[in-house]
């Protein structure tokens, strides 16, 4: 298998990025993160997936490993293959994913495109378990992150609208204060 690459960004084809390594160029469908790096056209480290088929070989580029085992804990999930994985992982942080799994967020799952509800929930409760602790208690309730984005989300806007919109605001302040802060700053 292949886990790693540092060469320099040679190209782009398609949606992929030539990465030249030693004189051969390497095709690698890459995370926006990765792909940040490689365009300031230095010599990269990306951390990479081999992906083998009966037809075809696909190698996926990941700018930390943090990304990478996401992607492979992704595709252990029933009916989520390569590009359904990588449009996840290509979505947010690995910390912000792995953060909606613990807190059955389905819903900011369902705001990346290609990902339905059905696609969503076998996510969050396959990867519940495997990837680690609950980040709110039943004593506290949701994460107030998670309030206030739900809130806006009432409200008329988008999974990722809302996000952008609280991350303006200080995440220190109780959620209806988040809401109402974020909502002056969009007027």
């Amino acid at each position: 298998m292949i886990a790693r690459l540092r060469g320099k960004p040679v190209a782009r084809v398609g949606e992929r990025l030539v990465l030249e390594v030693g004189g051969v160029g390497y095709a690698l469908s890459v995370t926006p993160t990765a792909s940040r790096l490689a365009e300031r056209g230095e010599e990269v480290t990306l951390e990479t997936y081999l992906h083998v088929r009966e037809d075809a070989l696909q190698l996926y580029g990941f700018a930390e490993p943090a990304e990478r085992e996401l992607f492979e804990h992704l595709l252990a999930v029933s009916g989520v293959g390569p590009k359904v994985a990588l449009a996840i992982v290509s979505g947010s942080p690995p910390a912000d994913l792995r953060r909606a799994i613990a807190l059955d967020d389905t819903a900011r799952f369902e705001a990346i495109p290609g990902i339905g509800r059905k696609t969503a929930q076998r996510v969050v409760l396959e990867l519940k378990e495997k990837l680690g602790s609950v980040v709110a208690s039943p004593e506290t309730g949701p994460a107030p992150d998670l309030v206030a984005r739900d809130a806006l989300v009432e409200l008329g806007y988008s999974v990722v609208d809302a996000e952008r919109a609280l991350a303006e605001v200080d995440p220190e302040l109780p959620a209806e204060e988040r809401v109402r802060l974020a909502l002056r700053k969009a007027a």
